[in-house]
């Protein structure tokens, strides 16, 4: 084989495999907006959490307008339909996901664990004003919550 035709072929089958490896590990603007929105998503629920998680560890005073707040924050949010978030080829393979393949095969748990959540919320809100153990007593289903669904659907921090 002459050397040119050599180098040509050698040169297309590199450019192939580079083309190859830089669109695996680069997202669909469908799929970088869908990232986008699940982490500002959870940003929100960690803010929000925060506040309340403060009160319940007696890191701050209880404040029950603050409490109340972040419960009807943290429930407005586990309201909103998140299923445009979770957009196939979002999953862990891509570089700053944490969202396991198991969604994605096993979305009915995965949805039950978003009405378990939005259960969870709507009763604490209905109770965080109510007075620090009121609201001790209805952070705890939410944190089961957050932890069942992280633990079956979240890859740990690298």
């Amino acid at each position: 084989m002459p050397i040119k035709r050599l180098t040509v072929l050698s040169v297309a089958s590199v450019f192939t495999l580079v083309s190859a490896a830089f669109a695996a590990g680069h997202l669909t603007q469908d799929q970088q907006r869908a990232m986008d929105a699940r982490n500002a998503h959870m940003t929100l629920y960690s803010f929000n959490l925060g506040k309340v998680g403060a009160m319940v560890q007696d890191r701050v005073p209880y404040d029950a307008d603050v409490a109340s707040a972040a419960a009807a924050n943290l429930a407005a949010l586990a309201a909103i339909d998140e299923a445009g978030y979770w957009v196939e080829g979002t999953d862990t393979s891509i570089e700053g996901s944490r969202a396991k393949p198991e969604i994605w095969t096993d979305m009915a748990g995965f949805d039950a664990e978003q009405v378990k959540l939005a259960t969870a919320t709507a009763a604490f809100a209905a109770v965080a004003g109510n007075g620090l153990d009121a609201m001790k007593a209805g952070f705890g289903p939410v944190g089961q919550s957050c932890s069942s669904c992280h633990e079956s659907y979240r890859a740990p921090r690298e």
